[in-house]
């Protein structure tokens, strides 16, 4: 989806409405929760400012259903009291059942420095928490002013606020660790809104389960209005995902997977056990903002909890919005700094354990060739979503940030001098202190009997094993075995629960009748069919195209006078309120043969264009044409009523910039014609589908089969896309008329996917195509397509720097011509060998002809640029970008 994008939640224990007020928004991205609980993303393009109520079921239905079972069953498996076998139906109205007797008292405190905007929106969501036992503290970092001090006295006199004058993060964190009365201390960032149910889901993790000395919670981006805020989420965002997860080692020494802690959450959303400070130690005030080393205090203290044999746990169900950089600048250095913080934690764990040395360095081998250089290299080979210069800032802190943490400790060291005997003043040693715990048992596994039918409790008397298997019935029905690694560990019920469903799944569901495994899938899907109400009176889109909304109708002929009669007769007669300007080009003037005919049209406008070539004239209507929405078709088409309205249509959608349709044949009387509907013709079926950016970057290797999505001769092209910077006007090099014979449609489809926009296929607007009626015709048009084809490539590959066309033109089209030709020369094809020869005479030609094309081209002169192209699109709007879009596959 193009940027700007609407994030809203979705509660799904309440009525989905539609949603409206979009019409500043390309598309919408819906947070999906059941009871309060995230279980992902969907997203929706945005249809004339909204988007219906039956478009969101549908799409939470498809994509969401498993885990919607999921955690319904958990819910289930959770009850205290289960009367009966589980009913998918019935468990909608079960309630999470997470309550405490006793909530742990909490201390909050949010680290911050001279952003008093940002830090009242943050307070204001913290003091309305779902919450009955909390304090907040503010820590105010090396504060150039009083503003921050000011604020808490004023409008938050609840919150407790606390100076801390060392300059950097982790000096902040420490002097919370001093300061919290709290034994659990959950930390969050300034530009940070916390969901109200954010301190109930520590809360009740720490309490459940004694051994957790650390826990991260899921963060979502609280807007997605920029480019810059887009891009990172491109880049992978803070979010790690909507499925509890456990870590916890007993080894001396951590695999090199476990290393890169990134991947278990960020310092905005973190909460720790206070008694873990006292045995690992305090944050590190070398690292992270406010030092040279700008990061990687969260990440070095999470490594140390698992190093030192702690249990750290991922649980989404603590979830918070942070508001990521708006401007690309503010990106661009947020992720050199993620880098130099990376490497500098590294650095500083190598130093106080030295047996993780090797697992670091291979990390570090890893992450610069797997992550950084291979997204670097795929730069240089094709276009793609995430522009360079951020990889490449962030290649450079993968060396640049090693030798910061000698710096930066060094400057804590005189800090920590300076400061004294100040408990939060002290420096963490990098000496290993590791405590692992029950280090020296056997590696025994429990065996235990679990009747779930029954009211499931925490299992507390396995810390002599470090497996443990439980084998599962309900009232005495055997439904088989799972297996938890607990490391010497107790088990909570809802960790045993979590892994119970995730093993057994739908099973669980009447265990008693042994229904089979299809059946149980599609009685669910039905009960969640029946639970969202899919209405036929409910409709996916809310509105039709503005009929305010004028369109021009570019027709450019050459010398076919009674063919351009039959398709004005049709066009003149088209069934629509709006405002139709149809456009007669004229490639071949002097012949005089064109003006009659549209003389007998009256309001149809003629425009000559003595640059012979299809792209000449097109981009002559293109540029003389008033409509907002531009419409292409040929001379020799014939079009229905309708196809002007359901060709548009699609244009409700902000992202789509391309709507093409089907091209039917008019006639088969002739052996040719019937020959070039075996070779394809120009149809491209009868299912809908839409492409994007994100189809356009999924193929790796391969070239983009643009030529399988449409043709000009029926397609419609939102006319601000002739303006883009990216994408601007048809290329002259290609097309009928010139000697590459064709594609310039298909580049102008590669030009608006790699800009990020959608291209829609719409089989309900047909036309009717004149095929070639000889078979001299029909060689020329192959023989042209061929030629074309190549130089499309080629043009990919010099303009675009597109490397994946040279494997169609050198491997896949060799290989599938000569696999054709044989297959006709021993009679297992019926197209004949003559046609396929002039296939392969095209492709060997086509790097002269476009060699020929560019230089004519150059000789006549190329068409000015579209009117207004300079003020249409400023610095911001450039290479909008797409993100996460659901693509469909085109059929076959």
């Amino acid at each position: 989806m193009l940027y700007p994008v609407k994030i809203i939640d979705i509660e799904l224990a309440d009525p989905i409405s539609p949603v409206e007020g979009l019409e500043n928004y390309m598309s919408l991205q819906c947070l999906v929760r059941l009871n309060g609980s995230p279980l992902g993303y969907i997203y929706l393009p945005v249809s004339a400012g909204c988007v219906g109520a039956r478009a969101i079921k549908e799409e939470i239905i498809d994509k969401h259903n498993y885990v919607i079972m999921d955690r319904l069953l958990q819910n289930g498996l959770a009850g205290e009291n289960k009367t009966k076998e589980l009913v998918l139906e019935d468990l909608f109205e079960l309630k999470s059942p997470r309550s405490l007797a006793t909530w742990p008292f909490i201390s909050v405190a949010v680290c911050t420095r001279n952003r008093t905007a940002d830090l009242a929106l943050c307070l204001d969501a913290i003091s309305k928490l779902n919450y009955p036992n909390f304090e907040i503290l503010v820590i105010d970092n090396a504060p150039s002013d009083d503003s921050t001090e000011k604020l808490i006295q004023t409008q938050f006199p609840n919150v407790r606020y606390i100076k801390e004058p060392r300059p950097g993060l982790d000096w902040a964190r420490n002097r919370a660790i001093v300061s919290a009365k709290g034994e659990i201390i959950a930390y969050t960032d300034d530009d940070v809104i916390v969901d109200t149910e954010w301190l109930k889901a520590f809360a009740f993790l720490f309490a459940e389960n004694p051994e957790v000395m650390a826990v991260t919670g899921l963060v979502v981006p609280f807007e997605l209005e920029t480019r810059a805020q887009v891009l990172f989420e491109m880049y992978g965002g803070f979010g790690r995902g909507f499925e509890r997860k456990w870590h916890r080692f007993n080894s001396d020494s951590l695999p090199w997977t476990a290393l890169g802690t990134g991947q278990h959450g960020t310092g905005a959303n973190m909460a720790y056990r206070k008694s873990v400070f006292d045995q690992a130690g305090q944050f590190d005030p070398a690292l992270d903002v406010g030092t040279v080393t700008n990061g990687g205090g969260d990440l070095e203290m999470f490594f140390r909890v698992l190093k030192e044999g702690h249990t750290l746990v991922y649980e989404p169900a603590a979830m918070v919005r942070h508001r990521h950089r708006r401007e690309y600048a503010q990106l661009r250095e947020q992720l050199a700094n993620n880098s130099k913080g990376l490497l500098a934690y590294f650095r500083r764990s190598i130093i106080a354990y030295p047996n993780q040395r090797r697992a670091f360095f291979r990390l570090w081998l890893w992450w610069v060739r797997n992550w950084n250089l291979n997204r670097l290299t795929k730069t240089y080979f094709k276009p793609t979503g995430f522009p360079r210069d951020l990889v490449l800032a962030e290649l450079k802190g993968c060396f640049s940030g090693f030798n910061l943490y000698k710096k930066a400790h060094q400057r804590a060291v005189e800090i920590s001098a300076k400061y004294g005997n100040d408990p939060a003043a002290d420096i963490v040693k990098p000496v290993p202190k590791i405590k692992l715990v029950n280090k020296n048992k056997e590696a025994g596994i429990g065996i235990f009997s679990v009747d779930l039918s029954k009211e499931i409790k925490a299992f507390t008397d396995i810390g002599n094993y470090a497996k443990v298997r439980y084998y599962l019935d309900w009232n005495g029905l055997s439904l088989g075995f799972v297996d938890i690694e607990n490391q010497y560990m107790n088990v909570s019920a809802s960790r045993f629960i979590q892994v119970v469903v995730s093993w057994l799944g739908l099973k669980l569901l009447h265990p008693s009748l042994n229904i089979k495994k299809s059946i149980q899938w599609s009685q669910a899907m039905a009960a969640l069919h029946n639970r969202f109400d899919l209405k036929k009176t409910e409709t996916h889109y809310c509105d039709q195209l503005s009929p305010e909304i004028a369109v021009s109708v570019i027709v450019a002929t050459f010398d076919r006078p009674d063919d351009l009669k039959r398709c004005l007769q049709h066009l003149v007669n088209q069934q629509s309120s709006r405002q139709i300007e149809i456009i007669v080009v004229d490639n071949h003037p002097a012949s005089g043969l064109t003006s009659p005919v549209v003389e007998q049209f009256p309001g149809v406008i003629l425009i000559n264009e003595t640059k012979q070539g299809l792209s000449f004239a097109r981009n002559a209507g293109i540029c003389a044409g008033k409509g907002t929405i531009m419409l292409s078709t040929d001379d020799d088409v014939v079009v229905p009523p309708d196809w002007v309205e359901n060709l548009v249509a699609p244009f409700t959608r902000p992202e789509v910039m391309v709507v093409t349709g089907n091209v039917l044949p008019l006639e088969l009387s002739t052996p040719s014609q019937q020959l070039f509907e075996e070779y394809g013709g120009l149809g491209r079926g009868f299912q809908k589908y839409e492409v994007n950016g994100q189809w356009f970057e999924s193929f790796k290797r391969r070239a983009v089969p643009t030529w399988q999505l449409g043709a000009c001769a029926n397609a419609a092209f939102r006319t601000s896309i002739f303006s883009h910077p990216d994408i601007g006007l048809i290329n002259e090099k290609l097309g009928a008329g010139t000697p590459t014979g064709c594609s310039e449609d298909t580049y102008l489809f590669y030009k608006v996917l790699k800009a990020g926009y959608t291209l829609l296929y719409e089989p309900k607007s047909y036309v009717w195509h004149g095929h070639r009626k000889s078979m001299a015709a029909l060689q020329r048009q192959l023989y042209n397509y061929s030629k074309g084809h190549v130089a499309y490539h080629l043009e990919t590959w010099m303009k675009d720097n597109d490397w994946r066309g040279l494997t169609r033109i050198f491997i896949e089209l060799p290989k599938a011509q000569i696999k054709r030709l044989f297959s006709s020369l021993f009679g297992n094809s019926t197209f004949p060998a003559s046609m396929i020869l002039y296939e392969i005479a095209g492709s060997i030609a086509g790097p002269w002809a476009l060699l020929n094309s560019s230089l004519r081209v150059k000789r006549l002169g190329r068409t000015a640029s579209f009117p207004g192209s300079e003020k249409k699109f400023t610095a911001e709007g450039k290479g909008n970008l797409l993100f996460k879009i659901k693509d469909s596959e085109i059929a076959g």
